[in-house]
C-alpha cells in the first residue's frame, strides 16, 4: 500500500530537489515558498562545523548584528542600578529596566516577561543563584553576546536593531536566526552571508581538515535546504 504523501509535502517535492545545493538567494526564496504554516515563520540558518567543543578554543559563541535585522520583536530587560544607564536604556528601548532589588523579585517569578535580559557586570553575583532557571531557558547574560556590559543602552539598541545569538552545540552545528518569512529573499540572505562570513573569520587555528562542512536553512516546520558553501 502506498504511503499516504501530505499535500504540502507533495508541493515541497514540487518546488526543490533534497540532494541538490542553492545559492544563499535560491535557498531563501525555497524556504519562502516552503513555508505553510499559518504565521511568520522564523528562518534559521544551521552550520554544520568541525569542531571538538570540547576544546575551550574551538567553543564558538557569540552575537552578530544583522545588517536587515532579525524580523523579530524582542522584549529586553536591563538589570542595571546605574540611573544613567537606566535612563538611557529606557530611551533605547528596553521593555523593562530593573534595579538589584526589583530583579530578585522578577526571578522569582514562575514565568518571565521578556526574550532577552541585559545585565552590568556586578548583577552577575545576584544572578548566578539563578543560573539553574535561566540556563535552561536562554536567557542567562553572556559577556560573549554582548549582554552582560556597563553600557546597558548600547546593548539594547543592537538587540532592538537586530542582534543574532549563535552558538556551537556539542556536534559543532551552530543554530541562529536570521529572519522571518516576510522578509525580502535578498535581505534574509545578505543576513545569512553576514554570519556566515563571521563563522569563516572565526575559525580556530587547530582545527584541522574541512571547517566549514555543510549550511542548510530552514523555517519553522519547513524542511531543510543546502546551501551552496565556497
Amino acid at each position: 500500500m502506498a504511503k499516504h504523501v501530505s499535500k504540502n509535502l507533495k508541493k515541497v517535492r514540487e518546488i526543490f530537489d533534497s540532494s541538490k545545493e542553492y545559492t544563499l538567494v535560491e535557498a531563501m526564496e525555497i524556504a519562502k515558498k516552503t513555508s505553510f504554516v499559518k504565521f511568520d515563520a522564523s528562518i534559521d540558518l544551521a552550520l554544520n562545523l568541525n569542531l571538538d567543543t570540547r576544546k575551550a578554543e574551538q567553543q564558538l559563541r557569540g552575537s552578530v548584528l544583522l545588517p536587515n535585522g532579525t524580523g523579530k520583536q524582542v522584549r529586553v530587560l536591563v538589570a542595571t542600578d546605574d540611573t544613567e544607564q537606566q535612563k538611557a536604556s529606557k530611551e533605547a528601548g528596553a521593555d523593562i529596566v530593573v534595579n538589584s532589588v526589583d530583579l530578585e523579585d522578577i526571578l522569582k517569578k514562575e514565568k518571565f516577561d521578556f526574550d532577552v535580559m541585559v545585565a552590568e557586570p556586578k548583577m552577575m553575583i545576584t544572578l548566578g543563584k539563578y543560573g539553574k532557571v535561566l540556563g535552561p531557558k536562554g536567557l542567562m547574560p553572556n559577556p560573549k553576546t554582548g549582554t552582560v556590559t556597563p553600557e546597558t543602552a548600547k546593548a539594547v539598541e543592537e538587540l532592538k536593531k537586530g542582534k543574532a545569538n549563535y552558538r556551537a552545540d556539542k556536534s559543532g552545528i551552530i543554530h541562529s536566526l536570521i529572519g522571518k518569512v516576510s522578509m525580502d529573499a535578498n535581505k534574509l540572505a545578505e543576513n545569512a552571508d553576514t554570519l556566515i562570513q563571521l563563522i569563516k573569520k572565526l575559525k580556530p587555528s587547530t582545527v584541522k581538515g574541512t571547517y566549514m562542512k555543510s549550511v542548510y536553512v530552514s523555517t519553522t516546520m519547513g524542511p531543510s535546504i543546502k546551501i551552496k558553501i565556497d
